[in-house]
């Protein structure tokens, strides 16, 4: 099928690119962010979560304020105030090529400049997601990209844990938040998978991070399987004590993060990280279970 895509307004969030072919539909904003504010499977509803009503946001001072505004973004870690939140409600460039998509942000004050590149499969309802952060200034910048789709509520998120033998050493890393409570009841540890599921009814927040070798991570919501392909976890400083994958939830949402290396990123050297969305269907009452999540990631 071909891919094709057409720009119109959704919600209040002003114009948006929706780019579809015919089996996925992934809608990216245009006015602000760039947000990936809508993605669904044909004739399904939208996985993304979205902030309509602009609840969530952090006041940055002389910078201005910063939404979530809901959906998939781009970030630096670490998560530091004002430049993680800069504030990201201008217009962005938005070129398209063939079936490549690129939507790229004004440079920051902080001289980074931030692009979303979005390339959707013919004949599959998969899309490829190349995030990339541009150092501008003149000087190195210490930092990681960091990926985060912002999902709607009812997500149950699903992280395998490393299984690799290690003889007397360490396999796997869990990093805990100080709010995060380890007893939580959305929050389910084995030795094969870790499972983090959103509940409307508990207001606190709760986030755990690991080190995902397997080169997966999965959600399920909406009658949909979302499924991140990542790239294979490399032993390079990551943030967080060096945990490539986050998952990060509240009453709202529940967001599926990815990291690149933290480095020092020289003056005009690019962060990037590649994924792949896979979004399948759902059975009807659908239990995730990490053997037949890993056989769809394949």
């Amino acid at each position: 099928m071909a891919v094709t895509y057409e720009i119109k307004n959704y919600l209040n969030f002003g114009r948006c690119a929706f780019i579809t072919n015919g089996l996925l539909t992934i809608g990216v904003t245009v006015d602000v962010g760039p947000r990936v504010i809508y993605c669904a499977l044909e004739g399904k509803e939208n996985i993304m979560f979205v902030d309509e009503e602009r609840r969530f946001k952090q006041d940055c001072g002389e910078y201005g304020t910063w939404y979530n505004y809901g959906g998939h973004r781009l970030w630096c870690s670490p998560e530091l105030v004002p430049e993680t939140y800069s504030p990201d409600s201008d217009p962005v460039c938005f070129r398209a090529e063939a079936d490549r998509f690129t939507f790229t942000a004004p440079e920051t004050p902080f001289k980074k400049v931030f692009s979303l590149v979005f390339e959707l499969s013919e004949n599959s309802a998969e899309v490829k997601v190349t995030s990339r952060i541009t150092n501008l200034s003149s000087e190195p910048s210490e930092f990681a990209p960091w990926s985060l789709t912002c999902l709607a509520d009812g997500s149950a998120a699903v992280i395998p844990m490393c299984t690799r033998k290690s003889g007397f050493l360490p396999n796997r890393v869990v990093s805990l938040w100080e709010y995060s409570d380890v007893y939580d009841p959305r929050f389910k540890l084995t030795n094969e998978y870790a499972r983090i599921r959103q509940d409307s009814l508990i207001r606190t927040p709760f986030k755990a991070a690991f080190n995902n070798e397997d080169g997966w991570e999965a959600v399920v919501l909406k009658g949909q399987i979302f499924i991140k392909k990542i790239s294979p976890y490399q032993f390079v400083r990551y943030p967080d004590y060096s945990c490539n994958v986050e998952v990060f939830t509240n009453d709202r949402f529940l967001e599926c993060e990815v990291l690149g290396e933290y480095k020092a990123y020289q003056p005009n050297e690019t962060a990037e990280i590649e994924e792949v969305w896979r979004i399948c269907e759902a059975p009807e009452g659908y239990a995730p279970d990490v053997s037949e999540l890993a056989a769809m990631a394949e």
